[in-house]
Protein backbone atom coordinates (compact mmCIF):
# COMPACT_ATOMS: atom_id res chain seq x y z
CA UNK A 1 0.00 0.00 0.00
CA UNK A 2 1.59 3.37 -0.85
CA UNK A 3 1.24 6.20 1.04
CA UNK A 4 -0.68 9.50 0.71
CA UNK A 5 1.22 12.53 -0.10
CA UNK A 6 0.45 15.10 2.86
CA UNK A 7 -2.09 17.52 1.70
CA UNK A 8 -2.74 21.02 3.01
CA UNK A 9 -6.41 21.62 4.50
CA UNK A 10 -6.59 24.96 3.21
CA UNK A 11 -6.11 25.15 -0.52
CA UNK A 12 -3.26 27.12 -1.70
CA UNK A 13 -5.03 30.12 -3.46
CA UNK A 14 -6.70 31.15 -0.32
CA UNK A 15 -3.02 31.51 1.46
CA UNK A 16 -3.31 35.54 0.42
CA UNK A 17 -6.54 36.10 1.22
CA UNK A 18 -5.92 33.86 4.54
CA UNK A 19 -3.13 35.96 5.12
CA UNK A 20 -4.42 39.13 4.75
CA UNK A 21 -7.28 38.68 6.61
CA UNK A 22 -5.65 37.15 9.83
CA UNK A 23 -3.38 40.38 9.60
CA UNK A 24 -5.45 42.78 9.01
CA UNK A 25 -7.95 40.93 12.41
CA UNK A 26 -4.69 40.35 14.30
CA UNK A 27 -3.95 44.28 14.06
CA UNK A 28 -7.17 45.60 14.96
CA UNK A 29 -7.09 43.70 18.03
CA UNK A 30 -3.83 45.00 19.19
CA UNK A 31 -4.62 48.35 18.35
CA UNK A 32 -8.12 47.53 20.53
CA UNK A 33 -5.49 45.98 23.29
CA UNK A 34 -3.57 48.94 23.29
CA UNK A 35 -6.36 52.07 23.15
CA UNK A 36 -7.98 49.74 26.13
CA UNK A 37 -4.87 50.10 28.27
CA UNK A 38 -4.20 53.79 27.67
CA UNK A 39 -8.23 54.52 28.10
CA UNK A 40 -8.70 52.71 30.90
CA UNK A 41 -8.08 53.07 35.03
CA UNK A 42 -5.79 50.81 36.78
CA UNK A 43 -8.69 50.31 38.73
CA UNK A 44 -11.09 49.61 36.02
CA UNK A 45 -8.77 47.35 34.41
CA UNK A 46 -9.15 43.45 34.25
CA UNK A 47 -6.49 41.28 33.97
CA UNK A 48 -8.81 38.07 32.58
CA UNK A 49 -9.82 40.60 29.41
CA UNK A 50 -6.55 42.26 28.80
CA UNK A 51 -5.42 37.87 28.63
CA UNK A 52 -8.41 37.23 26.40
CA UNK A 53 -7.36 40.09 23.81
CA UNK A 54 -3.70 39.34 23.74
CA UNK A 55 -4.04 35.83 22.69
CA UNK A 56 -6.80 36.86 20.41
CA UNK A 57 -4.22 39.12 18.88
CA UNK A 58 -1.23 36.90 19.58
CA UNK A 59 -3.01 33.80 17.32
CA UNK A 60 -4.26 35.65 14.59
CA UNK A 61 -0.71 37.35 13.92
CA UNK A 62 0.59 34.26 14.56
CA UNK A 63 -1.60 32.48 11.78
CA UNK A 64 -1.48 35.25 9.56
CA UNK A 65 2.47 35.47 9.42
CA UNK A 66 2.28 31.72 8.94
CA UNK A 67 -0.15 32.01 6.00
CA UNK A 68 2.07 34.86 4.72
CA UNK A 69 5.26 32.74 4.78
CA UNK A 70 3.15 29.95 2.61
CA UNK A 71 2.17 32.36 0.38
CA UNK A 72 5.73 33.36 -0.33
CA UNK A 73 6.72 30.22 -0.85
CA UNK A 74 8.25 29.78 2.13
CA UNK A 75 7.14 26.32 3.71
CA UNK A 76 7.63 25.93 6.93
Amino acid sequence: MAPKPVTSPVPVQWYPALSALLLIGGLFFTAFFFIYEATSSTRNRSLAKEVVIAAVASTFLGFGSLFLLLATGVYV
